[in-house]
């Protein structure tokens, strides 16, 4: 049993494959030492139920409102536009203090990023939605969660020109080699988020990490319902596996438990600029 609660950083808790027991998901997880749960939202429709969701656990569920790259189609300009109303209503300083609003504000702009590794068809307008949310981020000072597959270089590239500006975020799901973590790690104000990969028998992350990312780098993560760690793989994945990943981690760095978990949580509070018990 861990002294030390770790935050879930990336968990799709209100998806449909949570629906018929999310109650017991979220008491597991809390059981297990999961003091918090950060929600991304993919699309316009998921910003709604990341937001119901994170109103029925306030001060647990915390939201994260953006535009996936796999969901920039062909009305990606409508979607963030819409999404771009309720973020700013909801991050708005009469959120919380005003009464306003009946939940936690955003934490990050999230899931955004780029992913080409099914299809370039959109490649040109995910560029465009994705550089828009950079901005978002510059602008609200909120943090990014950061998808990316087969794209690291374009994504770089459009961060390199707000990097002075950017408040910081999240890598999410690193399963690079040291060279990837080093051109990322130049973005001195974010952090990788590290999931189940790490637990995997052919997964080289756990001499990477140790490699090349400093213990004020990283977060944990699940991306929950996916990727499930070790010894939990095959399953749908649930918050309370954080606990798996946070064990591999620290027997990566040659820490205890408890010290990975207190770094990690130091690492959210300082990106996402909360402070959680």
């Amino acid at each position: 049993m861990l002294n030390r609660k770790f935050i879930d950083t990336h968990c799709h808790l209100d998806g449909e494959e949570f629906a018929d027991d999310r109650e017991q998901v979220v008491q597991r997880a809390r059981e297990a030492g999961c003091a918090a749960i950060f929600l991304p939202a993919i699309d316009l429709s998921s910003c709604h139920t990341v937001m119901d969701v994170c109103r029925q656990y306030p001060g647990y569920c915390y939201p994260m409102l953006g535009l996936h790259p796999e969901e920039v189609k062909a009305d990606w300009r409508e979607q963030l536009l819409a999404i771009r109303h309720l973020l700013l209503a909801d991050s708005s300083p009469l959120g919380p203090k005003g009464c306003l609003l009946q939940q936690e504000p955003p934490v990050a702009i999230g899931e955004v990023g780029l992913d080409f590794y099914w299809s370039r068809e959109f490649e040109q307008e995910q560029q465009e939605a994705f550089e828009e949310q950079v901005r978002w981020s510059v602008e609200t000072r909120l943090p990014l969660m950061i998808h990316c597959r087969k794209a690291q270089n374009e994504m770089v590239h459009i961060l390199k020109r707000y990097a002075r500006e950017l408040p910081g975020g999240v890598f999410h799901c690193f399963t690079g080699n040291a060279h990837e973590a080093e051109e990322l790690l130049q973005f001195d104000r974010f952090v990788l988020g590290v999931g189940g990969v790490l637990t995997f028998k052919k997964s080289h992350l756990p001499e990477v990490l140790p490699q090349a990312v400093p213990l004020d780098r990283i977060v944990l993560e699940t991306d929950a319902p996916y990727m499930a760690p070790v010894p939990m793989r095959g399953q749908r994945n649930e918050p309370s596996f954080v606990q798996y990943v946070l064990l591999r981690m620290a027997e990566a760095y040659g820490i205890s438990p408890d010290e990975l978990a207190e770094n990690t949580n130091r690492n959210v509070e300082r990106v996402f600029g909360i402070s959680l018990k």
